[in-house]
């Protein structure tokens, strides 16, 4: 039934509309509904399915052209290489896939962790059921602090009010009505007998019929909207393309020259010089790239989730990194979102209030010794507790924590009760509540009316009913009233000082206004308490007949406690480069204290600029503000939005915190939208890219450390492949161009890049973030990954270490089997792919030269073991990284030497990759590799150190 029409019927006409009844729907009704309306879920884009995302793997550019070249190796009657390529593709492929679903697993692990139920009627009989299973017509159960779970029509209310920020982003709570409304003025979002899912109940109790569900509800069709919103490319993902475009172009073009160079200039036969073009091609793509990439991401979100940050899509990990812009909402993100009171004013006294939180404990401490009585503060306390209808509930099996149903504030006056001694139980006994004059925007103010009882064991009750039937005259029934200050001071003309009542004269006036500025400066929320002894009952009670001629008992001021961790995540966040701005729909002063209080504000000149103030400004004008330190107050999600888009036009990239569902498009717009895993609406979640299970904000830092983590570790895999990539394609250049004996073949290049490097170049993606990762600033939003720095070190450094280490082994051979290298460079003793596989072919007791490619491809290997140690930083020492803290990379080492072992001693996978046995005696010489390479880059850091140190700018 649509809302328009749910709406005008009365509560009676409501249950037939939806063929259901007070006693709801029967077990058998609500499935059979269930298969014809589904589940009580929003929508989620379709995912892609196995085959699919294992086909993506499979047909990445780079292995697509791999493919190729299995392909033409076929072509060229080359069967065992086509398949070595094939085989090789495939297990690369398959294990990128497989990394990345268990990753998936782990983060669904995570959204499992947030259940939602409802409290219904089904078969006559109230039970909880999974909200997943609602359909139209069941009868919800509404009581203070339940969430809603879809949209209903309100049938019964007693004093219902219901939270609809995040559908709004309107604090104020919303008076709920079970009359017909007929009003053509108003949006359905405004009907005052209508609720909606997500949204929550503040006080009172009620009944509703459920008329919408999942993507039919209002939460649904504002998530239909933010799904619609096409998603821009990651800038991993941009790059990683534009460096497989480059890097195939290369590859191409030079194994083109090749051949050509080699068939027309040198004068090899076309098969040869096919050959040689092939293994260029093959010896220049990273093949490993796609793999590391993703175990790179996968391990940092692995890491993330132990920490309760859940990344819905990896690629944006990398985007982490260069965050360098975070707008953070204040309750629930900074602060722990429990109200706690921590200093009260009474009759001119003061007293500090210890604990923090909803757990009933600690202590409250008068700032002066004497104290006459504590007579006022009691009364105060037990106001409080009465003028309330929050609810605390204990830790359990499922929450460890204190947590509160009903109004922060209430909650937290009954929490102060608690901790001041107060006996709930006979304080109800004494006072039981007749009558409720609920909070009203316009009143500002909330009042109970309650029968008094026998006093015996409230001092304070029977000292302060003394004194007021000498002023009033003996009553029964005593109200309390608690708002806001000015308001409520307006209609007090008495004061409790005490045991007496005095007149409320200018002078207690003046000191209850000054303490309450007092206190809103230091960025404290203030509510006032006031009672009155009421006269003999003669109709309705009203407010104009309750709320005047009051006595005033005192002041509370309360707050919105920092996390103890956001703190030292905000200082760490500056020390990184990147600026914190609060925006919230809170008070100016509220939020400027927090952020003082927590170091987000350093100077003294900071301005709280105000929604209104905002909608006046000119972007111009707005641009001068944002290098300004300011706090942005009372703000609407348009606000929001608009600053989001104020700082991505000026080059920043920015991450947003929110919770609601009018936050949706601000986190759809910021680069990095992070929601709240706890507090955050469904249709939050589904709009941000990160969700923090804990609500904590300094996993904000955890997945910042993170993602410029991603960005180093992928730089050191692209380093590792390239300087690998030297001496992989310089045997070709060499042989093609002067035509000396061939010092690697191309299934020794596939073995190289697939099977020996790919275990170490794996486990460069798992590395930690370095000890300095966060006093960095933000990296540039375009910034390449592959720069001309890590071209130089790989292409200019590094590997022309490895070719010259390799190329001694080779020529050392040739050198001990009796050919001079002036031989060996004239070209008589010509050693081209061909007489490779004659030699193999002909299997001679010990072909020298066969030896000699065996020992470079053995070098090239022991180079890069000493490489993987050296690209583990730029400049930073293995020591300060810690030698052992990478046990992925120690033990991809260990697999490395030993299957080049295992390619070079057992026949079958040495006749398959053109290898014969040499002498252990080698190995002696093959051993210092690792460690002249480490040594020689060693030096450069060390040189790199100095430098940055003489010019840290």
């Amino acid at each position: 039934m649509p809302a328009y029409s749910a709406h005008a019927l009365r509560p009676a006409e409501v249950y037939g509309a939806l063929a259901t009844s007070p006693e709801g729907l029967s077990s058998g009704e609500a499935a059979a509904r269930q298969n014809l309306y589904g589940s009580n879920v929003l929508s989620k884009e379709d995912g892609k399915a196995s085959w699919q995302k294992l086909l993506i793997h499979a047909a990445h550019p780079l292995a697509g052209m791999l493919w190729a070249a299995g392909a033409i190796a076929f072509l060229a009657r080359e069967p065992v290489l086509g398949f070595v390529i094939w085989i090789l593709v495939l297990v690369n492929s398959g294990f990128s896939y497989w990394r990345e679903r268990r990753t998936e697993q782990a983060m669904q692990a995570l959204r499992n962790l947030l259940p939602v139920y409802a409290h219904v009627v089904r078969d006559g009989v109230e039970a909880d059921i999974p909200a997943s299973q609602l359909v139209p017509g069941d009868v919800l159960v509404l009581a203070e602090g339940d969430h809603i779970p879809a949209d209903a029509r309100i049938v019964e209310a007693y004093g219902l009010r219901t939270n609809n920020a995040v559908l709004t982003g309107e604090a104020s709570p919303a008076r709920k009505t079970a009359d017909a409304s007929f009003r053509d003025d108003i949006s359905e979002i405004e009907r005052p007998n209508l609720v909606f899912a997500g949204t929550s109940v503040v006080s009172g109790t009620g009944r509703a019929v459920v008329y919408g569900t999942g993507m039919l509800s209002q939460f649904g069709r504002i998530a239909h909207l933010t799904q619609v919103v096409r998603e821009e490319p990651s800038p991993i993902q941009v790059e990683l393309l534009r460096t497989t475009r480059v890097i195939s172009l290369i590859a191409l073009g030079l194994g083109g020259a090749v051949f050509v160079v080699g068939a027309f200039e040198v004068g090899l036969d076309l098969y040869s010089a096919f050959l040689l073009a092939l293994g260029i091609i093959v010896a220049a793509v990273p093949e490993g790239l796609p793999a590391t990439m993703t175990l790179t991401l996968a391990m940092a979100g692995q890491r993330l989730s132990q920490r309760n940050v859940l990344v819905k899509k990896l690629s944006v990990l990398e985007t982490l990194g260069t965050v360098s812009t975070i707008c953070t909402d204040k309750s629930g993100t900074l602060t722990q979102n429990q109200m706690t009171v921590k200093e009260i004013w009474a009759g001119g006294q003061r007293w500090q209030v210890t604990g923090v939180g909803y757990e009933p404990k600690g202590n409250i401490l008068s700032e002066v010794r004497s104290l006459p009585t504590r007579d006022t503060l009691q009364f105060l306390l037990s106001a409080g507790l009465l003028c309330n209808n929050s609810r605390l509930s204990p830790p359990s099996k499922h929450n460890p924590l204190w947590t509160a149903l009903g109004d922060q504030t209430e909650a937290a006056l009954r929490v102060a009760a608690l901790k001041g001694g107060v006996d709930n139980e006979a304080l109800n006994r004494v006072l039981p509540r007749v009558h409720e004059l609920p909070f009203d925007a316009r009143r500002k103010r909330m009042s109970t009316v309650h029968h008094s009882q026998d006093g015996a064991g409230l001092s304070w009750f029977q000292h302060w009913r003394t004194s007021a039937d000498q002023i009033q005259g003996a009553a029964s029934v005593v109200a309390f009233v608690k708002g806001a200050p000015r308001e409520v001071l307006e209609l007090c003309t008495r004061i409790l000082v005490g045991e007496d009542i005095c007149e409320l004269d200018n002078h207690w006036r003046e000191q209850i206004l000054s303490q309450q500025d007092d206190y809103a400066r230091r960025g404290l929320r203030v509510l006032a308490l006031a009672s009155r002894f009421l006269p003999p009952r003669s109709g309705a009670y009203t407010t104009a007949g309750v709320e005047r001629d009051l006595t005033f008992l005192g002041l509370m001021a309360m707050l919105d406690p920092a996390r103890p961790e956001v703190a030292e995540a905000i200082r760490i966040c500056k020390q990184a480069g990147i600026r914190i701005v609060m925006i919230t729909g809170d008070y100016g002063l509220t939020a400027e204290s927090l952020a003082r209080r927590t170091g987000m504000l350093d100077g003294d000149e900071t301005s709280i600029i105000t929604g209104a103030e905002l909608d006046g400004m000119s972007d111009e004008e707005l641009q001068t503000r944002l290098d300004q330190e300011v706090v942005y107050a009372r703000m609407t999600p348009e606000h929001k939005l608009r600053l989001v888009s104020a700082f991505q036009s000026r080059g920043e990239v920015v991450a947003v915190t929110g919770d609601g569902v009018n936050d949706a498009p601000a986190l759809r717009k910021a680069d990095i939208g992070i929601a709240m895993g706890l507090a955050g609406t469904d249709v939050a979640r589904e709009a941000a890219d990160v969700i923090l299970v804990s609500d904590n904000f300094a996993a904000i830092v955890n997945a910042i450390e993170e993602g410029r983590a991603v960005y180093d570790n992928l730089r050191k895999f692209m380093t590792y492949i390239f300087a690998s990539n030297v001496p992989e394609v310089l045997p070709f250049l060499l042989t093609a161009l002067i035509n000396i004996p061939l010092a690697l073949t191309v299934r020794q290049i596939l073995a190289i890049d697939l099977i020996t490097d790919m275990l170490p170049g794996l486990a460069l993606g798992t590395e930690k973030p370095e000890p300095d990762i966060m006093r960095r600033p933000p990296r540039r939003r375009n910034q390449p990954l592959i720069d001309r720095g890590l071209l130089l070190r790989a292409f200019a450094w590094l590997g022309p270490i490895e070719a010259i280490l390799a190329f001694s082994g080779f020529f050392l051979v040739h050198i001990i089997y009796g050919e001079s290298l002036p031989v060996l460079f004239s070209g008589e003793r010509l050693l081209n792919i061909q007489a490779v596989l004659a030699a193999l072919q002909q299997d001679p007791a010990y072909p020298a030269s066969i030896a000699a490619v065996t020992i470079f491809h053995a070098g090239v290997v022991m180079a890069q073991v000493g490489n993987a140690f050296a690209v583990r930083s730029e400049v930073h020492r293995g020591r300060s990284l810690g030698w052992l803290s990478n046990r992925f990379l120690l033990a991809g080492v260990g697999v490395e030497i030993g299957l080049i072992m295992l390619l070079i001693y057992v026949r079958p996978l040495a006749d398959i990759f053109q290898h014969v046995p040499f002498p252990p005696i080698f190995w002696l010489w093959l051993m210092f590799f690792p460690g002249i390479l480490y040594g020689l880059e060693w030096i450069r850091k060390n040189i790199v150190r100095k430098r940055l140190n003489n010019h840290p700018g």
